[in-house]
């Protein structure tokens, strides 16, 4: 059943429901007025009358004829319109509409009206005692006011009612089903366009649009705000699914060379059992150098892909003075006799995921560590932490032979590599895309003494939210996005 039917069939039963009792409760009031009206000029005609009854009483009691006529006259004169019953020792003396004499009357005592009822008709009496006889028999005075009236106007002011309760049910049902329709239309309007909405639809209409009415209002902002994130999650879900079509192609393209390689010197090792040693050396650090290089593109495209993946939900403050320190020593350990200097004291801390920052500052190292050499000596790296007006700063300064200006922004691409390079060409693009998914900007440099390279890293100290749909404002196409594309956060 429609929204609409509901309310109109509830007002059309609410409404009647509501005249019926209202007027009854109108009717008991009007019905308690009229009464309260009457009996107060019952009380007044009976306390007018009581000194006219007592001496019609004396002049009985005294036998005096003349008298007796005279005051039944002046009695009957001043009750007008009500009845009257003087009840003596002789007999008692009535006049005026009132009950058979066969009807009970309430006792001789002073008290307020009463109702009594004979033959379908219904009297308001009251008493008043005139006191002892001679004979010590009471004497009482009682006078009636028939309430045929007063019930008369009670009947039709009902009847009314229930005209007016049967008149109000089609009435209110029709005006009912006009305002839950009027009611309604916004949210049947609301219905068309949720149902409009296509899934891949991204020039589609705002589904809420204001209506005035509250309850509509609310439903259609968090209907909007519900496919907002729905668009949120969808746009991840397909960039979740492109990047992985990017990696396996990547791996597959990328891949191909140093396996045929790989495949060329396993033939000579199996075509050629007599080999001398020093070329069985030399094939089998070939395929050392294939299998290192296989590995770590491997480990770089997985670090791409989860840097694409990647949002802000899992940031936690990080100290980048003690994440530099733990860099500098694990690269001492993996090249023994590099000079790591790392330069900060106390603590700069921002916020950001750990294991990306420390991809940052390992790859910038190992950057430096292999581009940085210098041909007559170590390779002296120094790393430089500190803060800096709303922000840290992360520099890190080689000794080598630099980059040319017109190729810096170049080294973030994905598979730059220079012809000597033993790595995938990865390293520079994931410091990127990590310092991009921080919010942050990575420049290169020439270092104060112009000689080497500088790569400075600026990250801000709190990460922003992310706006009210979802959107963190973040590129997540490093992997998708065409290689040669440039892919600094500067």
């Amino acid at each position: 059943m429609r929204l609409s039917t509901r309310i109109a069939l509830a007002v059309g039963i609410l409404v009647p429901l509501l005249v019926i009792a209202a007027g009854s409760l109108v009717v008991r009031w009007v019905t308690a007025d009229v009464t309260h009206r009457q009996d107060v000029t019952l009380r007044q005609r009976a306390d007018r009358l009581a000194p006219d009854a007592r001496a019609l009483l004396r002049a009985v009691e005294n036998d005096r004829e003349n008298a007796v006529r005279a005051r039944e006259t002046k009695l009957f004169d001043g009750a007008l319109d009500v009845g009257v019953r003087v009840e003596l020792p002789g007999g008692p003396v009535a006049a005026g509409p009132q009950p058979p004499p066969d009807v009970a009357l309430p006792e001789n005592r002073r008290s307020g009206p009463v109702t009594v009822r004979s033959g379908g008709k219904a009297w308001r009496v009251i008493t008043r005692p005139l006191g002892a006889t001679r004979s010590g028999a009471p004497a009482t005075l009682r006078v009636f006011q028939p309430t045929a009236e007063t019930e008369a106007r009670t009947a039709l002011l009902r009847r009314r009612v229930f005209v007016v309760a049967l008149f109000a049910v089609p009435i209110s049902a029709l005006a009912g089903l006009v305002v839950a329709g009027t009611t309604t239309r916004s949210l049947r309007a609301l219905r068309r366009r949720a149902a409009a909405i296509e899934p891949d639809d991204r020039e589609r209409p705002d589904v809420h649009v204001p209506s005035g009415v509250a309850e509509v209002d609310e439903l259609g902002r968090t209907l909007a705000d519900v496919l907002g994130r729905y668009d949120v999650q969808t746009a991840r879900t397909r960039d979740a699914l492109d990047t992985a079509r990017a990696f396996a192609a990547t791996v597959d393209h990328e891949l191909r060379g140093p396996l045929t390689g790989m495949r060329t010197d396993l033939d000579v090792l199996v075509g050629y059992p007599d080999l001398a040693a020093h070329e069985r050396v030399e094939v089998l650090a070939d395929l050392t150098a294939g299998h290192e290089r296989i590995l770590s593109l491997l480990a770089s495209l997985r670090a791409l892909a989860q840097g694409d993946l990647a949002d802000a939900q899992p940031f936690e403050r990080v100290d980048l003075v003690e994440l530099a320190h733990e860099a500098a020593h694990d690269a001492r350990i993996r090249r023994p006799g590099a000079e790591v200097e790392v330069v900060g004291s106390g603590e700069v801390r921002v916020d950001g995921l750990r294991p990306g920052l420390r991809l940052v500052v390992d790859n910038l190292i190992g950057n430096a560590l292999v581009h940085g050499r210098d041909p007559h000596g170590p390779t002296p790296i120094r790393v430089v932490v500190e803060a800096v007006p709303d922000g840290a700063r992360i520099r890190v300064d080689d000794a080598g032979p630099g980059i040319p200006v017109d190729r810096r922004a170049a080294v973030f691409e994905r598979f730059r590599r220079g012809p000597d390079s033993p790595g995938a060409g990865l390293g520079l693009t994931l410091v990127a895309q990590q310092v991009e998914l921080h919010r942050g900007r990575v420049t290169v440099a020439d270092p104060p003494e112009g000689v080497g390279t500088r790569v400075e890293v600026v990250l801000p100290l709190r990460h922003p939210a992310a706006d009210a749909a979802g959107d963190d404002g973040i590129r997540h196409d490093w992997l998708t996005r065409e290689p040669g594309a440039v892919a600094t956060a500067e």
